[in-house]
Formats: structure tokens, sequence, C-alpha cells
């Protein structure tokens, strides 16, 4: 089993192996992960609201965010129903924490920051449910995958639009090559347990 080179604009190292063969042993625990990950990326997109209200076209771009996003939430929960499994928290792997302390607290840097983590973390979840829906044992749930990578990868683009336009063209690209950098270096280590980002 061999994963694709990367092809998402902003990674800077594709998925090993080793993930997808921990992800599809361990399908339900990916699939409880994916439903908190749905939540908190809706949380993600509501807290930008509520961080800058006064940005009519980021409150605009975001509220479709957040509302796709929980209807996504809603649908990984029909497949865990389908499944048996209960919905239940899962322990988070290091990956958002990790990448939540590479952003600035001082305005405007955080804003920066912010929107291209939310999209570096979009573009992972994009690359990994291709992946998944590729190679997943259970044709069904891969074709539910697939049908979820468009979303993934507008939102990513629609993060990154957002910091383009509130920030120079260079700066964004700088800083999301740091932050990109550093997102592989948190996955370059396998977590323990079975993950969306992990």
């Amino acid at each position: 089993m061999t994963t694709a080179t990367a092809t998402i604009k902003f990674l800077r190292q594709p998925t090993t192996n080793a993930w997808l063969e921990q992800a599809l042993a361990h399908l339900d625990t990916v699939l409880l992960d994916h439903a908190q990950c749905e939540r908190k990326a809706a949380g993600v997109a509501l807290s930008l609201i509520n961080r800058y209200p006064s940005d009519a076209p980021l409150v605009n771009a975001l509220t479709v965010i957040a509302q796709e996003e929980l209807a996504h939430f809603a649908q990984v929960n029909q497949w865990l129903e389908r499944r048996g499994v209960p919905l239940r928290p899962l322990p988070p792997p290091p990956y958002g924490a990790k990448l939540r302390e590479q952003v600035r607290r001082q305005e405007p840097y955080r804003q920066l920051d912010l929107l291209l983590v939310s999209a570096l973390i979009e573009a992972r979840s994009h690359e990994r449910l291709g992946l998944l829906a590729e190679h997943c044992p259970d044709r069904a749930l891969g074709q539910f995958y697939r049908s979820l990578m468009a979303s993934e990868a507008r939102h990513y683009g629609i993060y990154w639009v957002l910091a383009e336009h509130r920030f120079p063209r260079q700066q964004v690209d700088d800083r999301l090559g740091q932050l990109a950098a550093a997102e592989s270096e948190i996955l370059a280590n396998l977590h323990s347990e079975a993950r969306i980002h992990s």
C-alpha cells in the first residue's frame, strides 16, 4: 500500500503509509475522531467570527464553513450509528494544541496565523480523507469520504483567500511556509492512537 506524493498545495510532507495502515486498522476510532474534528472545525469558524465580528466578508465566509462542518458532523454521526458505534469523546492527539502554539498573540499577526493554521488543518483533512476514500475496505464508507473532499478543499482555499485579502501576499506566503514546516514536523512521529490528525 502506498500513499500519493504531496500534491496538496499547502502541505510540506505527504501522509505516511504508517498513518494509513493505522487508520484502516481502526476505522471506528477514526470515525469517532472525525466527528470530533467536524465539531471542532465548526467551533473554530465561530470563534473567528466572534473575534472579528466587524469583518463582514470574513463573517459571511466563515458562517458558511461553520454550517457545512456541522452538517458533516451530523453525517459522520449517522455513519457511527450505522456501524453501531456510540458517540463518545476521545483524547485528542497533540496535533491541534501544537499548531495553536505557533499562533502569535499580537494582532494583526494573530489573525494571519489563525487563518493559515485553519487552512493547513483543512488541507491535511482533505489529503487524509482522500486516502481513506481510496483505500477504505468499506466501499460505501469510502464513497462518503470522497464526498467530503470537495468541501475540505474549498474550506482550506477560503481560509487562505481570507488571509491573502488581509495581508501582503509575500507575508502570507512566508508565514504559510513556516507554519507548514511546523505542521509536518508535528506529524513526523505517528501518534500511538488512530486519529485523523495523528
